[in-house]
């Protein structure tokens, strides 16, 4: 699959952008485990053009990330164009590797964005959304590309033609999560409609698939079944980032890897754990870190009280020495072949 110059493979994996979850540090980690793309948190545009350090922060990305997308969002095509712009020189403005491609986020669901007529808001204005992909397009130099829903209610599922729209004003690919708006997350994600639009004749740039992939098998369903070009992984990989190995694992020998021992996890974990802190200081790499911790380890038995720990600590050392019991104390009790698989120490 190709956006322009960018050659992503095969079937590729995407990490889907999702707000104080896929940060620099657990990208990090996502890329070690094979994804082939990503992008960085959302970033307001109205937060960029006002200079909002939260905003500055996400426009710094790293070599290592290659090849990653600035994810953008709003609703004024003004401010979408001058956000736009400055993604596109985020080496410049915040350092680091920059973006490759800029995204605009016409998907998300949250009250917050899409009752002001943002994100998924836009599916509501589809005259509006495609006005504002052709002004973004049109300013900047780089891929522009595309993320959005099948509509905004099981009436207004606008897809096939929206999407049509869209290829005409210049995006260079499009991911499609198969819900609507206002299922939010609830419920399955319909695929048929994913499927139509990567039929229609018309469509010649890439459609990535979103949507309730949570495991090898469904990954397969959605390549053989739909003829995506790609797959973006969204919600999945939060505690489990080592999806990606596993499906692409599955997809070249048609077998399941094993579940990764309690041992690696902690490995895995205080890498993690490191980057965040090397990233962004005891403090703020700590904090950012207990949603990741607990989620690192869901399924043990007995886990309570240690859970509770992993949230509450503040002492980076403390936090290690937790994560030392935890490989100790439930690594001890699984199977002896049950470690190592994934190459972690």
């Amino acid at each position: 699959m190709k956006i322009r110059n960018l050659d992503l493979g095969e079937q590729p994996l995407l990490l889907a952008p999702m707000e104080d979850v896929t940060d620099a540090s657990f990208r990090f980690i996502c890329k070690e485990f094979g994804a082939d793309m990503m992008y960085t948190e959302f970033i307001s545009s109205d937060g960029l053009i006002r200079d909002a350090r939260k905003s500055l922060e996400k426009l710094k990305t790293f070599d290592e990330e290659a090849p990653i997308g600035i994810q953008i969002y709003g609703n004024i095509p003004e401010a979408m164009v001058d956000a736009a712009k400055m993604a596109e020189q985020a080496a410049e403005i915040a350092g680091g590797h920059g973006a490759d491609l800029i995204d605009i986020n016409f998907g998300c669901p949250v009250n917050k964005i899409a009752k002001r007529g943002a994100g998924s808001g836009m599916m509501r204005e589809p005259d509006k959304m495609v006005q504002i992909t052709k002004m973004v397009v049109d300013a900047v130099r780089k891929p522009v590309t595309v993320k959005t829903r099948l509509g905004w209610d099981d009436d207004s599922k606008i897809i096939v033609e929206l999407a049509e729209r869209l290829q005409d004003v210049g995006i260079e690919a499009l991911t499609i999560h198969g819900r609507t708006r206002c299922q939010m997350y609830t419920g399955e994600a319909d695929w048929t409609l994913i499927g139509k639009v990567k039929e229609n004749p018309r469509m010649h740039i890439p459609i990535i698939g979103n949507g309730d992939i949570t495991g090898p098998e469904k990954a397969k369903e959605a390549f053989d079944r739909y003829g995506v070009d790609g797959i973006m992984i969204g919600r999945a990989t939060y505690g489990h980032p080592w999806i990606f190995q596993e499906i692409k694992h599955y997809l070249k020998t048609g077998e399941l890897l094993p579940q990764m021992s309690v041992p690696e996890r902690v490995s895995l974990a205080k890498r993690h754990l490191a980057k965040s802190l090397a990233l962004k200081g005891d403090r703020v790499g700590i904090l950012e870190m207990r949603r990741h911790l607990s989620c690192y380890f869901k399924g043990l038995p007995d886990f309570k009280e240690t859970r509770l720990k992993l949230v509450t600590i503040t002492d980076p050392e403390e936090l290690y020495r937790t994560l030392d019991y935890i490989a100790e104390r439930w690594g001890a009790e699984e199977a002896p072949e049950a470690g190592n698989i994934y190459g972690l120490r």
